[in-house]
């Protein structure tokens, strides 16, 4: 399998290429020359989400470096559950819950699937390298753990100061070593509009390399498709049915994963994407112009995008308009909306959600209370402990904080500031490649 560009002007690479390099030369995402197709005959009944993930990625990996190791790179990242639970309160309604990694994030399934990858391309390396990642909030921590003290390879956090829970910033602060937190005075936006441009900085690259840990990167984005297939695949064998999902969105990459999946052949059925009030993409679903903006802040903090970098990677799997409009429906759901979810939850049913997880949870309230009788799966991205300082006044009592995210909350926390510039990255970079050679010399 080769890899080519989403804006094709650049040659084809090799899927390690693609994962080292994060983003194409030419500042297009990386994608395969095809989706493959696969059965559902072809993935073990009684297997693991890591066995699960070794089948659906096997094509992906096909002619690679790394091929022989997917299936310990699979064991290795994918070491906890993403259970698919029924909700009670709602017939043929269930919970895909991806929070029970080490940082309580969906995003711990990409990011230790990269750390891994990484591991195995970089063994034998001799020049450090700088991997650089804009998060809205859940991201920075699931890559800072899964590549903290990594040798040869640094970490640069970019968050927006002040548009994350105080257990977000606490845990993108908290690991120290070779992972340095930076809060960037800006949006989301902003920090991943400077990763993508130092990362097309060909002269900063000779000097400081770089790679990627957003949803830009392959490694990230290939992984998560995985739990999609995995609870798709047990919920057709049961209900000899495809799994409708309503998927909490920001950036896409999470949604574009579920889509993957569908495309490949496997049993997905419905998707909607729940979005908050940042509307980029309910706005083109609805039938206007694709148009990013600002991004505004909301409760539901990690899906504050403005301009999602996977809707390049969207619009190559379905370049129709037409059809792509056809196959996925998005909505806004605003904090007024997000909050009365949680009350009204936790009141009635005893269920807690984040506020994320709240946007789809609220569609599903939507389509229930119109007639609509077909099985459903809402996505759960984060605990909702991550989210205290929202949710706990909303449901009048405190969350129980899950042991992995209670740890690092009791370490020492920093983050350096940053102006939302470019230009302010890049001789953060510089400055730190110099520091480095100097301690080698």
């Amino acid at each position: 399998m080769r890899y080519l560009s989403t804006r094709g002007a650049t040659p084809a690479a090799t899927l390690s290429e693609a994962i080292a390099a994060g983003l194409a030369p030419d500042g297009g995402l990386y994608v395969p020359e095809r989706l493959p197709a696969l059965l559902t005959e072809q993935f073990d009944p009684e297997g693991t989400l890591a066995d699960t993930a070794a089948t659906l990625l096997a094509p992906f990996f096909a002619g690679d470096a790394l091929a022989s190791e997917l299936p310990a790179i699979c064991a290795e990242a994918l070491t906890f559950p993403t259970p698919l639970r029924v909700l009670p309160q709602h017939p043929k309604s269930s919970v895909l819950e991806l929070f029970h990694g080490p940082t309580a994030a969906f995003k711990d399934v990409g990011a230790r699937f990269l750390a891994a990858c990484m591991r195995r391309l970089r063994a034998e390396a001799t020049s450090p390298l700088t991997i650089l990642v804009a998060t809205s909030g859940d991201t920075g921590a699931a890559v800072g753990a899964a590549f903290h003290r990594q040798p040869g390879i640094d970490v640069a956090i970019l968050f927006p100061d002040g548009r994350v829970s105080p257990r977000q910033a606490h845990q993108l602060g908290c690991f120290g070593d070779n992972v340095q937190a930076l809060r960037v005075q800006g949006h989301f936006d902003d920090c991943q509009r400077m990763v993508k441009a130092a990362l097309n900085d060909r002269t900063l690259q000779a000097q400081s390399p770089l790679s990627s840990a957003n949803s830009i990167s392959l490694g990230r984005l290939l992984p998560q498709m995985s739990y999609y297939a995995h609870a798709a695949l047990a919920w057709c064998r049961e209900h000899h049915e495809p799994l409708n999902l309503i998927v909490p969105t920001g950036n896409l990459g999470n949604a574009l994963a579920a889509q993957w999946v569908r495309t490949m052949g496997l049993p997905v059925g419905q998707i909607k994407l729940a979005c908050n009030a940042n509307a980029t993409l309910p706005d083109f679903f609805a039938g206007n112009d694709y148009s990013p903006r600002e991004a505004v802040a909301t409760l539901a903090n990690a899906m504050d995008v403005g301009a999602p970098s996977n809707f390049e990677r969207l619009r190559w799997t379905l370049p129709d308009a037409a059809l792509l409009r056809s196959q996925l429906q998005a909505q806004s759901v605003d904090d007024r909306t997000i909050s009365a979810t949680i009350a009204a939850h936790a009141r009635e049913h005893g269920e807690v959600f984040c506020p994320h997880t709240a946007t789809a949870m609220h569609l599903l309230d939507q389509l229930r209370a119109a007639g609509d009788d077909a099985s459903w799966a809402i996505v759960a991205t984060a605990h909702p402990a991550k989210f205290e300082s929202v949710v706990e006044p909303l449901i009048g009592r405190p969350v129980e904080v899950p042991s992995s995210l209670a740890a690092m909350l009791q370490r020492s926390a920093s983050a350096e500031a940053m102006p939302a510039q470019d230009g302010a990255l890049r001789q953060w970079l510089l400055e730190r490649a110099t520091h480095h050679a100097d301690a080698l010399s």
